[in-house]
Order: C-alpha cells, then sequence, then structure tokens
C-alpha cells in the first residue's frame, strides 16, 4: 500500500491527556501507515480531510519542535506520553525527526516521558533516552505468531524485531515494559518466555470493538472489516503458512 505523505502545521502539539498517569500527550504525526486493522485512532480521520483509507496516509507536523518549546514556557510541570494516537517512530520519522526533536527539547525541560512504539526505529534515539532520570519505553506487541501480525498489523514491524527492540532497550538500562493490546491468537506462555527478561511489566488489553473506531458512516471500521474483508485476508495467510490451529482460533 502506497502512503500519502502531507505535511502540515499544528497549531498546538502538547496536549491534555486522559490517559492515567499522563498529564501531556504528544502527537507529531496524524495517522500511521502501519495500518493496523484494529487501530482505535481512526477516529482522528474525521479531523484531516482525508478521503483515503486509515492507515494509507500520515499528516507531518513540520512546526511541531517550535509549537512545543512555545507551550513548554507557559505549561505546568507534568509527565508526557509520546504519543497517544498514531506511533511516533513510524517509518515517516526517520526522514523528518520530529520525535526526536521534541525528545530533545523534554529532556532540556526535564520532563517525565513515556514512550509507546511497535517500531525499532526508537533505538535511534537511545542517546537521549538514557539522558532521562524519569522515562520509560514501552513496545507493543499483540502475539507471538508473526502470520497472525501479518493479518492484523500488515505493515507493522515483525513480533521478532519488537522482541529484540524490547531486548536492546532493557540492556540500556531503560526501564521498558510490553504493552499486550489488542490480545491477539497467540500462545500467551511462549510470548512471556520471551519477553519476561526484557520487561519490567506487562500492561494487557483487550480489542476496542466499539467507540472510536466508528467511521463516518455510522458504523464499525474494526467491524467492517471482519464482516467483508478479514476472511479472505485470513485465506491469504493460509496460503503463506497459516496453520489450522490458528485458523481455528481466528472464526
Amino acid at each position: 500500500m502506497s502512503v500519502l505523505i502531507r505535511e502540515v502545521t499544528a497549531k498546538s502539539i502538547l496536549s491534555k491527556s486522559g490517559i492515567p498517569g499522563a498529564d501531556y500527550c504528544i502527537n507529531p504525526y496524524v495517522g500511521c501507515s502501519h495500518a493496523c486493522k484494529y487501530c482505535y485512532a481512526s477516529f482522528m480521520k474525521k479531523y484531516t480531510g482525508h478521503t483515503e483509507e486509515w492507515g494509507s496516509f500520515v499528516d507531518v507536523k513540520i512546526n511541531a519542535p517550535d509549537i512545543l518549546e512555545k507551550q513548554l514556557k507557559r505549561a505546568t510541570k507534568g509527565s508526557v506520553i509520546i504519543s497517544s494516537v498514531t506511533d511516533a517512530y513510524q517509518p515517516v520519522e526517520a526522514q523528518y525527526k520530529l520525535t526526536r526533536k521534541c525528545l530533545e527539547i523534554l529532556l532540556h525541560h526535564k520532563l517525565s516521558v513515556g514512550i509507546l512504539t511497535k517500531s525499532p526505529l526508537v533505538l535511534r534515539d537511545i542517546d537521549l533516552i538514557k539522558g532521562f532520570k524519569d522515562i520509560e519505553v514501552g513496545i507493543t506487541i499483540t502475539t507471538d505468531d508473526e502470520n497472525i501480525r501479518k493479518v492484523f498489523e500488515p505493515n507493522a514491524p515483525s513480533v521478532e524485531t519488537r522482541i529484540d527492540t524490547l531486548k536492546k532497550l532493557h540492556e540500556n538500562g531503560v526501564k521498558t515494559y510490553a504493552f499486550i493490546g489488542p490480545v491477539l491468537p497467540m500462545n500467551p506462555e511462549a510470548l512471556c518466555d520471551r519477553i519476561r527478561d526484557y520487561a519490567d511489566y506487562v500492561f494487557i488489553d483487550r480489542m476496542n470493538y466499539v467507540s472510536k473506531t466508528i467511521t463516518i458512516y455510522k458504523k464499525l471500521r474494526l467491524q467492517q472489516w471482519l464482516e467483508k474483508g478479514f476472511v479472505e485476508d485470513v485465506r491469504k495467510r493460509l496460503k503463506r503458512g497459516l496453520n489450522k490451529k490458528q485458523m481455528e482460533l481466528c472464526k
């Protein structure tokens, strides 16, 4: 799938957070090229003017670092999560480096920071991450099965890559956690064995079937896929190695 990249300017980048334990959130991008089928953040599409399918566009907030610097001069101290409705380390970050620039500013202001991503690109910024007194990095791992991952998260990094990223962060003394959400078909014991030595703790979340996955047509985006495209996507994966037991789990 080709991805439309559009540069935009933002009026604000430091937003109040409704996430427990975080006072603010920073989202340097709108949209995400990982194209995860279950993505709750697809509700953001209605604010963008995009008609493209969710996962096929990314808006780049090119002035994010400048706006962040200005906002922090007026904001009260607090904790910041990067990010809540996008992946701040999706492929476009390699070019624009907005997340890195925002991290530099947050480090200068000595804020507490949390990062959640599926991408190994976060390792690029390990020099900055190790400079924070209070920071943690979470890696989202929704299954231990690569075939399942390819059905639900077609453009996201592999399971093995994410576990390796978690390992490298841990080996560098970074506080880490594994975010298992949503829980997809998996062998939980096997996944636990693979991550237990690299995660300080594990956070587990269910699939979000309702609420913010609603489309402009008032029908669930996830439900639309499950009804019309899911079986065909699994069949395609079958031809590439999905076994019968995994098919039963997907029914």
